[in-house]
């Protein structure tokens, strides 16, 4: 590709898929900080907020596989773009909650409304990203989630303290519709379609990705074919291992930070903010080891051995932190699990597209499905064991087995395989 005096489009594009992680992140992580006020305020007990943070995981989960396919159907453009509103709309109808069960129908609804935000930007790496570039971006894209709730964590903090929990979420349900109407009016579907493009990037684009076609998929995808797929199982597995450690980062590590330690709400926030933090590095340096290793020729080594020392370190983190006496030695080995556990973001997804292909809303969508579940069981186990054992250590044991089983299932996984081959 020729030198280029401007900054690429599919940049532009990355740029946009990053702030919607991002926001999709502050938007999740705002019910884990205002926990504690909103808790007070409707007369919660923490099995009851534990419902409440499993329902948005069963939403989300849900609506998975159908967004996916809608986002391979009718595109990432219209598709993001009204998902983003209507999560919006409820992240600011949050604020509005007045009893248990008008909260986690608002949360249920939230979950399904962002279901189709990473199955959509899978979608839109197909048509715009070389696949050389592809770990990079997907690496980028998911520090974006992090970043967003580590600047959450202080900053929703910040806002409970001095405006009250249900300012909060109006302030970020209308930033959301403002993404939504850019994202409308700047994006393409395909490079081919944006009259902004140079001839020299479309053409380097067109070469350097997957498949030079970019018809619409007029084929249906047959779900038969799917759940017959090995590939499609081993990702689903190693997904739902993944998740129960991310997830506890979202819902519960904030809570279980300031009352293990006895800290107050803005010391807990940005002690919470490190392992968040920690996942942005690791999202990035996976997204770099993939290309690397890519770049010379090993397709299925780039995308398992991330993915395999990532849960490794996940295993040792969590099984550390059952040790540590005081929240600086917690969060030192929690940063780890998390770096560990965001380490295999970038593989899983750079997964979905490798065998999807055209498909890869439905693939990755069908991915994260089962990843939250696993979340959804998080949300839920963490309190429920803490009160049968009085202790987090069996709940992080648990995890550290998941992890070990995660990197057994991604030894049997073959990248280089489509979905209805393997």
């Amino acid at each position: 590709m020729k030198k280029e005096k401007y900054f690429p489009k599919r940049y532009f594009m990355v740029t946009g898929t990053f702030l919607l992680a991002l926001l999709l992140y502050i938007d999740r992580i705002c019910i884990s900080v205002a926990k504690d006020p909103i808790s007070k305020a409707l007369d919660l007990s923490d099995k009851q907020m534990g419902w409440v943070l499993a329902a948005f995981s069963l939403g989300y989960a849900f609506l998975q596989t159908p967004s996916g396919i809608m986002a391979d159907r009718y595109g990432p453009r219209k598709v993001l773009s009204i998902i983003v509103l209507l999560w919006s709309s409820f992240t600011a109808l949050t604020g509005a909650a007045w009893n248990f069960l008008s909260l986690l129908i608002i949360r249920f609804l939230f979950g399904a409304g962002e279901a189709g935000a990473f199955p959509g930007m899978s979608r839109a790496i197909y048509s715009w990203i070389p696949l050389k570039e592809r770990g990079i971006v997907t690496g980028i894209n998911f520090s974006g989630s992090r970043l967003g709730a580590a600047f959450a964590v202080p900053v929703v903090a910040w806002l409970i303290t001095d405006f009250g929990w249900r300012f909060s979420f109006v302030v970020f349900g209308i930033i959301g519709g403002i993404w939504a109407i850019l994202w409308y009016l700047l994006f393409r579907d395909n490079p081919e379609e944006h009259k902004g493009i140079s001839i020299a990037e479309k053409e380097f684009i067109i070469a350097e990705r997957q498949e030079k076609s970019t018809e619409k998929e007029n084929k249906k995808i047959h779900f038969g074919t799917l759940i017959k797929s090995k590939n499609m199982w081993l990702a689903m597995g190693q997904y739902f291992c993944s998740n129960f450690t991310f997830f506890f980062a979202l819902t519960w590590l904030f809570p279980h930070i300031k009352s293990e330690y006895q800290l107050e709400t803005l010391e807990a926030g940005f002690y919470t903010a490190i392992p968040l933090m920690f996942g942005a590095f690791g999202n990035w340096f996976s997204g770099w080891l993939i290309d690397s290793i890519f770049k010379n020729g090993k397709w299925d080594k780039s995308r398992i051995f991330p993915a395999s020392l990532g849960f490794s370190l996940a295993a040792i983190g969590l099984l550390g932190s059952i040790y540590m006496n005081s929240a600086i030695g917690a969060i030192i080995f929690l940063s780890i699990a998390i770096f560990g556990a965001d380490m295999t973001l970038p593989p899983s997804w750079a997964f979905c597209v490798d065998i999807g292909k055209k498909h890869a809303g439905a693939i990755s969508g069908t991915m994260n499905m089962a990843g939250n579940i696993g979340a959804f069981i998080t949300a839920l186990l963490f309190p429920y064991l803490l009160a049968w054992s009085g202790s987090t250590t069996l709940f992080f044991i648990i995890g550290a087995i998941l992890n070990v089983l995660a990197v057994i299932l991604w030894l049997n996984m073959k990248p280089n395989k489509h979905f209805s081959e393997y």
